[in-house]
């Protein structure tokens, strides 16, 4: 028996800047610009940049800063912001793996940004996985993320599975994609994330969880800036000691 299961569900924009065009000297024929074949660095939202911390120094998993879901028929869903501000505070090794999957989906980044033509937009890592027997399916493009007032429904789905455009699933199987968004939306602000007629709750929980461990971050960072710092002054005592 086959099941269905249609899914609407919403994600966040990682914004992104445009660069000034050069101009030539003037009789000199402006040059033909080629646009770049990476796509534009990760920016928070306007505003946002108090929020980040250096990397390195968070302990955080992947599943500290995400969204779940269990539907009706066996589909679970689970979603997180590859927003900066967010993974940055996940452990060195998840912040490194979410950096290099983000990187390596430039050029297909890069193609939703030039056909969507959005100042910014914004990026969350989706999987879906069926736990109950038969065929499950689901549809990304229908997601819905609730924030500061409206609904924000993805611009595209760039997969990271094999078979994930079939948008079907065996039992046990997981199938992940980037959903592209409109920048505005700020995963810094509560939100919901609806599929069909269920909606997601504990985004506030992660807000505080995400709000504790930037503290500590900071703090972990401030600690190390001043054992860096200590270390140099006996580093450089030391050689003018052996001057003398």
């Amino acid at each position: 028996m086959t099941r269905r299961t249609s899914l609407r569900l919403t994600v966040v924009f990682v914004a992104v800047g445009a660069c000034a065009p050069v101009v030539p000297p003037s009789g000199t024929p402006a040059p033909t610009t080629t646009p770049p074949s990476q796509p534009p660095a990760s920016v928070a939202p306007i505003g946002a940049e108090a929020l980040l911390v250096p990397p390195g120094f968070g302990t955080l998993r992947q599943d500290d800063i995400a969204l779940r879901l269990a539907l009706p028929g066996g589909l679970q869903v689970r979603a997180l912001p590859l927003d900066e501000s967010f993974i940055r505070l996940l452990s060195p090794d998840s912040y490194r793996a979410m950096t290099e999957l983000r990187e390596s989906k430039a050029t297909d980044l890069t193609r939703v940004q030039q056909r969507s033509r959005l100042p910014s937009y914004a990026l969350w890592v989706v999987n879906f996985f069926a736990q109950e027997q038969g065929e499950t399916r689901f549809s990304p493009l229908e997601i819905v993320i609730r924030n500061a007032g409206r609904d924000f429904r993805p611009l595209d789905a760039i997969a990271l599975t094999p078979g994930f455009g079939q948008y079907r699933l065996r039992q046990r199987e997981t199938q992940s994609a980037i959903l592209v968004f409109d920048g505005l939306l700020d995963p810094n602000q509560p939100l919901t994330m609806i599929v069909e007629t269920a909606e997601s709750g504990g985004w506030q929980a992660v807000l505080q969880r995400v709000e504790r461990e930037r503290a500590l971050a900071r703090s972990r960072a401030n600690a190390a800036a001043r054992r860096d710092s200590s270390a140099r002054r006996d580093t450089i005592d030391a050689a003018v000691s052996r001057t003398r």
